[in-house]
């Protein structure tokens, strides 16, 4: 019911509440002129307005002036020249050209007296453009017969010439402080001359090779002589202008020029052309190397160093390519670039031994690459024996690793590239800081070339299974025999990569033998015996013995199939192999063995559990016997948890044996599992006294009850209602006398369902025969009830909670 205060009680409670509301006001005052003074205080001080800064500089606003004045210019002298010259006659012509020329060539002296220089570049570069027209002019008043391109050939060396002049003439007439220190040709004041000059002495060799209709080798040299002295100059001459201008012709002749004799070199179809091409080559080689030899920059030595040995194999290859068979071509370029590590006990600088050796290594690295094909046929190949298990063995060893597919052509020379290369790198572990790598390669080389050699000599099928055995056999005495200072042989990198290509190796040797029954027998046994030999010698045993299991699974599946056996027959075969691996795991202890044995084992027992799915019978036996071996390795101290992995294998056999007797009841599945669950919570609760009654009987009690539940409601029968309450009430009565939550709520909610399942029958029958008025009137008598004694209801409600709270 509502409470209303008397007015003394409610003036009472109105004076407090105006105090406190007093109070608050005062507080917020206060607060807000804190506040008011400390933005006062940190508002900033009125600032200056920003002054607008010019976007360009007056020196940059000259240069473009003067630059566009100086194009105009030269475009109206060229319109002149082009254009307006039949007005005027030869006197007029040639006075009015040579005036002009001659007066932009020699403002530049007065222009720079009087610290003009910039205008000065840019009457010089109009004057010297007019030296162009004036040889146009020149050729075409008295010229006019002359060969056009020999003619520009001329021209372009001449101009080439004056311009030099020029160039340092105008040093010569304006001396600077340092003239002294300087050689005569970085004096000049002016910046466009002399790379102008240099631009055009590019021209008159290649023009005239053009004039001369010269042929592509010519014209080659012609290329490599023009970047040979534009590398001079750039090794050579101070002025910066002229050094970047010449190292672009070099660099952008050069380019051309080696890419046109090295397409020379390959297309090259006798011993003639070949070595012409060869000494286009050489000479590129020559100006890369004594550019290196030269060059003020580590890098730039080094670089072209590089440059220069690839030069020189790619011509002593291309010599040796028209000369020997095709199959002989990769064998001979590697040649001379293995020769080219003579190189590094010279005297030459240490950028260009090192670019020699990089260049060296280069080609190595591409005689490699042509092995990767065959070498990747060789590994792979032998992959689609799977869908031709036990077809026949094939003809010989290179038709084991092809199929029906084709074998590269020109690849019987495979072996050799890497046994050369394998070599190298032997040798060089001798001398080099990086020893351990190339101890891994020289391995890695040399495993290759034995795994190509059958293939590549068309040995016959059962020589190439025994080279393929004794190699996974040399590979493993190697690892077992190979000392190396680390602690762990993981960390090692010779042992473990000569393990690693033993495994890589038995694969394909496995894959290999798929073509043939006795010998898929003979060889996956003894590849289980070689690895389980070679497991506690190498220290590599985390690799090896799961090998060896691996391959014992496979043989006890070929053995299956070879005596006919259906798979699941198979399946009880290959279970001795997850027995083998707990009593190996059991012996090794805390081995790094263990762990890989223990997961190789249960990848075993889950394919015979495959195996046998298709057989419910056979099925059941092979979940029970893989539960002996998880019970039998949770006998160990450290592998107690596997017993949860026994026990859910137990009941899936169970499971699966009620399936194939084809029994229908719940009760049949649930109670091999409640009953153990119930047990363990038992002994759980005695060892752990604070554990819930809920952790240990939930479980166990919901598994049983509630299919038995869903079943109970659906079956019409009165035997499974009867047994289902009965037990439900023992449960209840049990959690009420022990005091347990889970017992009496879990079977006091099963028998509440039970037995309303029971009496749903009779209930419905008084339903339909009580008025209709009857449910309404009991629903609101009801709701007076429970509104009438609400706060009795609640006390109550708190009591059960209290109550049950208080058990365990």
């Amino acid at each position: 019911m509502t409470h209303f205060p008397s007015p003394a009680e409610e003036l009472r409670v109105l004076d407090a509440e105006l105090r406190q509301l007093d109070a608050r006001r005062g507080f917020l005052l206060a607060r807000r002129a804190w506040l008011v003074h400390a933005l006062y205080a940190a508002t900033p001080a009125p600032t200056a307005p920003p002054v607008r800064r010019p976007e360009a500089t007056a020196p940059s606003v000259q240069n473009v002036l003067l630059i566009l004045g100086g194009v105009l210019l030269t475009v109206a002298a060229v319109a002149f020249t082009l254009v307006s010259w039949g007005h005027l006659g030869i006197a007029g012509r040639a006075l009015v050209l040579g005036a002009v020329t001659v007066a932009a060539l020699g403002a530049p002296v007065p222009l720079l007296r009087r610290g003009l220089r910039s205008t000065a570049e840019a009457v010089s570069g109009l004057g010297l453009a007019l030296t162009v027209l004036d040889a146009y002019a020149l050729y075409e008043v008295a010229f006019t017969g002359a060969d056009g391109m020999g003619y520009a050939a001329a021209s372009s060396a001449v101009l080439a010439v004056m311009w030099t002049a020029y160039g340092t003439s105008l040093g010569a007439l304006m001396p600077s402080a340092d003239a002294g220190n300087r050689p005569a040709i970085a004096r000049t004041p002016l910046r466009l001359p002399l790379p102008l000059a240099l631009v055009a002495a590019q021209l008159p060799l290649l023009l005239w090779s053009f004039a001369m209709n010269a042929g592509v080798e010519t014209v080659t040299a012609v290329l490599l002589v023009t970047a040979a002295a534009d590398t001079a100059i750039a090794l050579r001459v101070p002025v910066e202008p002229v050094r970047i201008v010449a190292m672009v012709g070099a660099f952008g002749w050069g380019a051309w020029g080696v890419l046109a004799a090295g397409w020379l070199s390959w297309a090259a179809v006798g011993p003639g052309a070949a070595a012409r091409a060869a000494a286009l080559l050489a000479l590129a080689a020559a100006i890369a190397l004594t550019t290196a030899g030269l060059a003020p920059k580590p890098a730039l030595s080094l670089g072209t160093a590089l440059t220069g040995g690839l030069l020189a194999v790619a011509g002593l290859g291309g010599i040796a390519r028209s000369v020997l068979p095709d199959v002989w071509t990769v064998p001979g370029y590697l040649l001379c670039g293995i020769a080219l590590l003579t190189a590094v006990r010279t005297p030459a600088p240490e950028p260009v031994r090192r670019g020699l050796a990089h260049a060296s290594a280069a080609v190595q690295g591409l005689a490699l690459a042509t092995t990767v094909p065959t070498l990747l046929i060789a590994l792979l190949g032998p992959v689609g024996w799977i869908e031709r298990i036990w077809s026949g063995a094939p003809a010989d060893a290179r038709a084991a690793v092809t199929l029906d597919a084709p074998w590269p052509p020109n690849t019987a020379t495979v072996p050799l590239v890497l046994a050369l290369v394998a070599g190298v790198l032997a040798l060089a572990a001798r001398t080099v800081s990086w020893r351990v790598p190339a101890l891994v390669g020289t391995l890695v080389l040399t495993w290759a070339t034995a795994l190509v050699l059958p293939a590549t000599l068309e040995l016959p099928y059962t020589a190439g299974l025994v080279t393929q055995g004794l190699l996974v056999t040399v590979t493993l005495g190697f690892a077992a025999a190979v000392r190396s200072p680390e602690p762990q042989r993981f960390q090692a990198p010779l042992p473990l990569t000569a393990t690693l290509l033993a495994l890589a190796t038995s694969l394909s040797l496995a894959l290999h033998s798929l073509a043939a029954e006795p010998a898929t027998l003979t060889v996956l046994a003894a590849s289980t015996v070689l690895f389980a030999a070679a497991a506690p010698r190498t220290g590599l045993g985390p690799l090896t013995a799961p090998a060896a299991l691996v391959c014992a699974t496979a043989l006890t599946c070929a053995i299956g199939a070879s005596a006919g056996w259906e798979p699941q027959h198979t399946a009880l075969l290959v279970l001795t192999v997850p027995a083998i691996a707990a009593l190996l795991a059991a012996r090794l202890g805390d081995s790094p063995m263990t762990i890989p044995v223990e997961a190789t084992g249960a990848a075993a027992g889950l394919l015979a559990i495959a195996l046998s799915a298709v057989h419910p019978p056979l099925l059941a036996l092979t979940l029970a016997l893989c539960g002996v071996i998880a019970t039998a390795t949770a006998v160990r101290p450290d592998r107690r948890h596997l017993g949860y992995a026994a026990a859910a294998l137990f009941v899936l056999a169970s499971w699966v044996r009620l399936a194939a007797w084809e029994v229908g009841s719940p009760e049949a599945y649930t109670l091999p599992v409640t009953v153990p669950a119930l047990v363990v919570g038992h002994l759980r609760r005695r060892r752990d006294l604070t554990a819930s009654s809920w952790t240990a009987y939930g479980p166990g009690l919901a598994v049983t009850l509630a299919p038995s539940l869903l079943a109970a409601w659906g079956d019409t029968h009165w035997l499974r209602p009867l047994l289902l309450g009965a037990a439900a009430l023992a449960i209840t009565l049990l959690g009420a006398r022990h005091r347990l939550q889970a017992p009496l709520l879990l079977g006091g909610a099963a028998l509440t369902l039970v037995t309303l399942h029971e009496l749903a029958p009779y209930i419905a029958q008084v339903v339909d025969a009580l008025p209709r008025w009857v449910p309404p009137a009991l629903a609101g008598v009801t709701l007076l009830a429970a509104g009438a004694t609400y706060e009795q209801r609640l006390r109550d409600a708190r009591r059960v909670r209290d109550m049950l709270g208080k058990l365990s």
